[in-house]
């Protein structure tokens, strides 16, 4: 598969969290267990885990064809025939969330190729519960915005926009993640300009903009989908 296909229209994101006495046991089954059973499903294009910054856990995201993946044969065979091993770390993994997300927009730097900053060594993950009433203008902000200001720096390789479709434990309806190539992106000049805006301002006044975020770095390389 050529490096552009890595990259689907949706994505699962999934989080666990290991107890330190069988991390290295859960670090070996999911990287040798749970992503290669998801690879060989048709539909699956590719995975790659990561780990949290500021925290124990890890995150895997899964790019898929689309939104539509989950709920064919191939994947719900795999997911309702569990091995031990996997029933063991379900059991005992804390920390799970699961988000099916369809993707709505993506953005590149200038000269970055989406397969390039597929692979940025730090993701930041930033999800809302918008309103109805309120998401044109929230989508014309991000997009008209937000995004054209963060892109001023260099260390945003780019910006991907989802549409939440299902998860737990929380009630999001839309995702961006943030390809880094640094962690100093997150604190440039070009993103205090981006949340200091008059727009974002008026926005923060509205009860529901409490963004729930989280940094995230890479761990392992990137498992490629056969099926």
């Amino acid at each position: 598969m050529a490096n552009e296909g890595l990259k689907g229209s949706a994505i699962l994101f999934s989080e666990m969290t290991p107890d330190g006495s069988f991390e290295d046991r859960f670090n070996a089954w999911y990287d040798t267990e749970h992503i290669p059973v998801r690879m060989a499903c048709p539909g699956f294009r590719s995975a790659q885990r990561y780990r949290h910054r500021d925290g124990e856990g890890y995150l895997a995201v899964y790019e898929m064809d689309d939104d539509g993946v989950l709920s064919r044969d191939a994947y719900a065979k795999v997911k309702n025939n569990p091995s031990e091993e996997t029933r063991w770390m379900l059991d005992n993994v804390s920390g799970f969330t699961r988000y099916l997300a369809a993707e709505t927009s993506t953005h590149l730097q200038s000269g970055t190729d989406a397969a390039t900053a597929l692979d940025a060594p730090v993701i930041h993950s930033v999800w809302f519960d918008v309103p109805e009433s309120d998401r044109a203008e929230f989508d014309d902000w991000y997009q008209k915005e937000h995004i054209p200001i963060l892109m001023k720096s260099s260390d945003w390789l780019m910006v991907r926009r989802f549409d939440v479709r299902n998860g737990v434990p929380d009630t999001f309806t839309n995702l961006a993640i943030h390809y880094l190539k640094s962690e100093a992106g997150l604190s440039s000049p070009e993103r205090a300009e981006a949340r200091a805006t008059e727009w974002r301002a008026r926005l923060a006044e509205r009860d529901w903009f409490k963004a729930k975020y989280a940094v995230f770095l890479r761990h392992n390389d990137r498992q490629i989908g056969h099926g």
